[in-house]
């Protein structure tokens, strides 16, 4: 069954992150199931939020019957056919229609993992919730932003943070034990590695959720510098919001030597979990580089890494993991680019 499990979770996964799936390669098998599974549990919510031909009743009735299936206060899964037929993505649509699969997985772990699964999964889909309904009557001529930055903080948290703490525990049970004071440390470090995996998205998305009415810059920064969330539709504009954006992409740095720090900390054995940790920082610091390099309100297409450089990223972090030293400096030479 856990082969089984493993290969359609592969599959699933393969068509819907490219990234992700990349890492989930990586992972070490004790815990390659669990994590991928937890993964594509809230791709499915994730999915389901993102659907934005349907209806946002619609599709917050969806995400609480998912969840409340998730957290086993109902036997029934939602029917999902109607949103699946809504997707663009033929993966997307598909893992809607067999989102069946991946509920019944999670009966077959260890009561233990299915609570680390379950929580996390709570808490992902309440940052989702929460954005549909602040969000729900967005659009191009009337943006809605957050208010404040503990709104971001908020945010972050829920849908990348808690992530952090997931695989964190996921690890502690499976592969090694630390110190109790090493153990918070790790916590700690890894709430700021999962917002900094959000914020680098945020970031990079801005100009669609712009068009989408969706402004996660909070209202408060921007009116810092007289600006408001619709000036950010106007490319001119990009002088007075620099250095609100530099500020952001600086505090995704920091995220990011955190998540340095959290890789180091890691037992030295356990190469598959620094190398899945690895390739993830260094793809978000050279996608920093990039976006320092564009002028981000211009309605260009989505900047991300190539391919070619991806496979570079890979090779360069299978090398890197002979020492710790290799490992922070590849770290370091995607931060000083």
């Amino acid at each position: 069954m856990a082969k089984l499990m493993q290969k359609n979770i592969d599959s699933l996964l393969k068509g819907t992150s490219r990234s992700f799936y990349l890492t989930l390669q990586a992972l070490p098998s004790k815990v390659r199931s669990q994590i991928g599974l937890g993964y594509l549990l809230a791709r499915v919510s994730d999915t389901i939020a993102d659907s934005i031909k349907g209806s946002t009743s619609q599709r917050l009735e969806a995400l609480e019957q998912y969840n409340d299936r998730i957290q086993k206060r109902s036997n029934t899964l939602p029917n999902l056919s109607n949103l699946a037929q809504l997707q663009h993505n033929p993966a997307e649509a598909e893992l809607l229609e067999k989102a069946a699969t991946p509920v019944a997985y999670l009966e077959e772990l260890s009561n233990t993992d299915q609570q680390y699964i379950r929580r996390v999964l709570d808490i992902i889909i309440s940052g989702q919730t929460l954005d549909l309904q602040r969000f729900a009557y967005a659009n191009t001529n009337k943006i809605i932003s957050l208010n404040k930055e503990d709104d971001l903080d908020d945010y972050t948290y829920r849908v990348a943070g808690c992530v952090g703490e997931f695989w964190t525990h996921v690890s502690l049970n499976h592969l090694f034990e630390v110190d109790a004071a090493k153990e918070a440390q790790l916590f700690e470090n890894a709430v700021l590695f999962g917002k900094g995996l959000q914020l680098i998205n945020i970031l990079r998305d801005l100009p669609e959720d712009l068009r989408a009415g969706r402004c996660y810059i909070p209202a408060t920064v921007l009116s810092e510098h007289n600006l408001k969330p619709n000036d950010l539709l106007q490319q001119e504009n990009m002088d007075r919001f620099q250095p609100i954006y530099t500020s952001y992409l600086k505090k995704t740095v920091n995220y990011f030597n955190a998540a340095a720090t959290y890789i180091n900390m890691l037992p030295f054995s356990q190469f598959r979990m620094r190398g899945a940790c690895t390739l993830p920082v260094i793809l978000g610091l050279k996608t920093v580089t990039l976006l320092q390099q564009k002028n981000i309100l211009k309605n260009e297409s989505r900047i991300k890494v190539s391919r070619p450089e991806v496979k570079l990223m890979m090779r360069q972090t299978a090398v890197a993991l002979t020492s710790r030293k290799r490992t922070q400096k590849l770290i370091s030479l995607y931060r000083d680019a």
